[in-house]
């Protein structure tokens, strides 16, 4: 409950994650048909990155700063388009002063008929989730429990759509309660896509992850991982990564385009490195 992400937004890790949802909505938006996303650890939605808060960390100085007034080659622009160009409506001054979080990503992303639904446990933060989307006809904000909420709002009467799952990682199981809710959730909705974000410290808890997804029985599942320096448990968070279970058919393509880019102007010394792998099989 004391995890609040405007001491981390912009980072390297949302950098990856907030790449991922613009090319997840950008290929159900093909379709006339809605869809709707559903972010399970919602927070605010909005961050305001001159704030006391988020210049206490500079987190996002080694993230979004790097790459908002970069020279970004053509290819890899258009995968970083649907992401960047909710930035920089929000910052039409040219750099970043706010930056979106997933709920507003999401939100200026999706057309008339889609639908995002939000839900948040901190108080505060939600309190200040529902200031910002509450208004929003396309928004439902609801104070809940993620892994709650993962048994109670699959299916979407939509039927088709994504869940983002990225959870704050403080306490030691988190990632044994990423995996169950994310099964949880496959189980009562085996055809959405779910994108399950999580940062890197150790291979084995992401070995056990991505093992107890497949000894559940999920199928169709991408891995994808950005590093900007060798990676320690002791060390600051360089690298994350996304097991998207489900993936659009041009995410790993879309990837392996900007990914090496990313990777490059991300970078803060030795162990750099990307990848994209398909780790379980349809």
């Amino acid at each position: 409950m004391n995890y609040r992400h405007i001491y981390h937004a912009g980072n390297l890790g949302d950098v990856l994650k907030h790449i991922v949802l613009g090319v997840i909505i950008d290929y159900l938006k093909k379709k006339d048909a809605p869809f709707r996303i559903m972010d399970t650890h919602a927070g605010v939605g909005l961050y305001d990155l001159t704030s006391e808060k988020a210049q206490k960390t500079g987190e996002w100085q080694q993230g979004v700063g790097k790459i908002i007034d970069a020279d970004i080659p053509a290819d890899v622009e258009a995968v970083l388009e649907p992401w960047l160009s909710v930035v920089r409506e929000l910052n039409p001054q040219g750099g970043v002063n706010l930056y979106p979080g997933s709920p507003e990503i999401a939100r200026s992303l999706l057309r008339q008929q889609d639908r995002l639904t939000l839900t948040e446990l901190h108080p505060l933060d939600f309190d200040e989730l529902t200031e910002n989307f509450g208004g929003d006809k396309k928004v439902k904000v609801i104070e809940l429990d993620a892994w709650l909420a993962l048994g109670s709002f699959v299916p979407p009467k939509e039927r088709r759509g994504a869940v983002l799952i990225d959870p704050a990682f403080e306490v030691e199981d988190e990632f044994d309660r990423l995996a169950e809710g994310a099964i949880r959730g496959y189980k009562r909705w085996q055809t959405g896509t779910y994108a399950l974000w999580y940062p890197i410290k150790e291979r084995k808890a992401v070995q056990k992850l991505v093992a107890r997804l497949e000894d559940a029985g999920v199928k169709n599942v991408l891995a994808l991982e950005l590093s900007a320096g060798r990676i320690s448990p002791e060390a600051p968070m360089r690298s994350s990564g996304m097991v998207v279970i489900n993936p659009p058919w041009t995410l790993a393509s879309s990837m392996k385009t900007a990914l090496p880019w990313v990777c490059d102007t991300l970078a803060q010394g030795e162990g750099a490195m990307w990848s994209v792998e398909q780790v379980i099989s349809e």
